[in-house]
């Protein structure tokens, strides 16, 4: 990993790129060619070799901030659908959005989810704190695979209720919504650290078999124990023989 500063010989902007149709310029990301781009050796960043771990240290702590922000994104969404709820101009069937029920829904709903995914983040962080990004890696995948599609869905209501305002620029909802749309992409796609958390998780499996098995050789002892029996016949399962030899 390399840093090559921007007003090196050899670097064209060809030009800037949009988010949804949302242009960030100056800021944002850009297409760039580089021809003939040449910088110092001591512009390398830790290393030869070493760009994975640079990159997988800065991004750890960063998906944590983009966590944070679609929390933020989320509330912010919220606020704009509490206001558009008790709008007294709004009045559908003789009463104000907040006096329909699915209205109340979705606004409950939205405080569940967003405080939920809060705690999410906030373990995340404290696994970070306690260790450091590397030994948070399962904490750190569920804040990023979890909040920016609660955001999305929180954004997406007051978009709903506000109709065609919410998909002009006359509020910020489909801004927010497009911002935190690139979320589920950047940093790695939620289907990458799925993955990744899924195979972690299956590592249990046979943690988990032990453990179901210890509970039925016990409820089998309990039986015996007391002279008893289930209240309905079932055959006894034996976990072990349901694994494969090897996960």
């Amino acid at each position: 990993m390399i840093l090559v500063p921007s007003n090196t010989p050899g670097i064209t902007v060809k030009r800037m790129l949009s988010v949804y149709g949302y242009d960030d310029a100056p800021h944002g990301h850009a297409h760039l060619i580089f021809k003939n781009v040449r910088v110092p050796a001591k512009n390398m960043v830790l290393g030869d070799g070493r760009s994975f771990e640079v990159m997988q240290g800065r991004m750890g702590p960063g998906r944590i901030h983009h966590a944070m922000r679609s929390i933020g994104a989320a509330e912010e969404a919220l606020s704009w659908l509490l206001t558009r709820a008790n709008a007294e101009h709004k009045k559908p069937f003789g009463k104000v959005l907040s006096q329909q029920g699915v209205i109340l829904h979705w606004i409950a709903k939205s405080r569940i989810e967003i405080d939920a995914a809060r705690l999410i983040v906030l373990n995340a962080a404290a696994a970070i704190d306690t260790g450091d990004a590397k030994t948070a890696l399962v904490e750190i995948a569920q804040a990023k695979i979890l909040v920016p599609n609660m955001a999305l869905t929180v954004i997406d209501r007051p978009v709903q209720t506000f109709g065609a305002q919410g998909v002009c620029q006359d509020t910020p909802l489909a801004g927010m919504w497009a911002s935190v749309r690139t979320i589920r992409i950047a940093d790695g796609p939620d289907e990458s650290h799925l993955e990744q958390l899924g195979r972690r998780e299956n590592k249990k499996a046979a943690e988990a078999t032990d453990r179901i098995q210890a509970q039925l050789d016990k409820t089998d002892e309990l039986f015996r124990r007391y002279g008893t029996a289930p209240s309905e016949p079932c055959t006894p399962l034996n976990m072990k023989e349901m694994m494969p030899a090897k996960l």
